[in-house]
């Protein structure tokens, strides 16, 4: 398949490796942005972003709370000249009120909903403004967490957001975690939670690594799943180290808390790589 411009900037901004390592990476992987993404890990290229954020431009992320119940949802347009009018951001918060009276599962379920009092659908609002403000206006993002206690994190400026579920009510302690979500970007609540594809590219990348670095085939397996371990702590929130105190994980954190407390899910967004 041919390989476009879009599509090696696109790998560059998620890697920080050079354009034609990128555009190389992408011929090589016939265009799969993953595949490209692990060529450039396994030849040692500059991965910026192992994890990049969904692409967005300019907006709103939004994270709402109410007792067990969370939302989290992105309002987008194309310029910060829009993003920061008081009438783009009070679209934004009407939209996670409506979410919450609704208690919508999903977006196409939510975007067919009536916005207020109008004759018209949350959908043909968004179409409205966007005549209106002469941009592109879309809700790009929607989530939703239901459990027995939900806490919501908006970092300042509203470019990243997260929400935490929690076994019982432990405000202060939530929003800690909810920053470190946030802060952190953890891929997965702990390990058990990794999907095993997300294992076994690990172990294939760690292999591949070693293999380069001259060990011997039965020594780079060994090796691989060692780095995986490594690779949990990074990017699991539990095992993550705990960024008010790097001596201790989130989980001994939380554990020294308050000993019956758990996260049972989290969510996350930012407008950023």
């Amino acid at each position: 398949m041919s390989i476009t411009a879009k599509d090696v900037n696109e790998l560059r901004k998620k890697t920080g490796a050079g354009m034609m390592d990128c555009k190389k990476a992408l011929t090589e992987s016939n265009g799969n942005m993953e595949k490209a993404i692990d060529y450039l890990r396994k030849k040692g290229q500059k991965i910026a972003a192992k994890r990049g954020d969904r692409d967005a431009k300019e907006g709103l992320v939004i994270a709402k709370s109410n007792n067990n119940i969370g939302y989290l949802i992105c309002l987008n347009c194309e310029t910060d000249f829009v993003a920061k009018n008081d009438d783009f951001s009070k679209l934004a918060n009407y939209f996670i009120e409506l979410a919450f009276e609704s208690t919508s599962d999903s977006l196409e379920d939510f975007l067919k909903l009536k916005y207020l009092d109008s004759d018209l659908t949350i959908s043909e609002k968004i179409t409205e403004q966007s005549g209106v403000i002469g941009e592109k206006i879309e809700i790009s993002y929607f989530d939703k967490i239901v459990s027995d206690k939900v806490v919501a994190y908006n970092h300042p400026g509203n470019q990243i957001a997260s929400l935490v579920g929690l076994t019982k009510d432990a405000e202060d302690i939530g929003k800690q975690v909810a920053m470190q979500v946030a802060a952190m970007n953890p891929i997965a609540l702990d390990q058990d939670s990794v999907s095993q594809n997300v294992i076994d590219r690990e172990i294939e990348v760690g292999k591949e690594l070693a293999i380069q670095e001259g060990k011997p085939l039965e020594m780079a397996e060994k090796i691989a799943k060692g780095r995986l371990n490594k690779f949990f702590k990074e990017t699991t929130l539990v095992n993550q180290a705990f960024i008010r105190d790097s001596k201790k994980s989130v989980g001994q954190f939380l554990k020294e808390s308050d000993p019956d407390l758990m996260v049972t899910s989290f969510k996350r967004y930012s407008l950023s790589i």
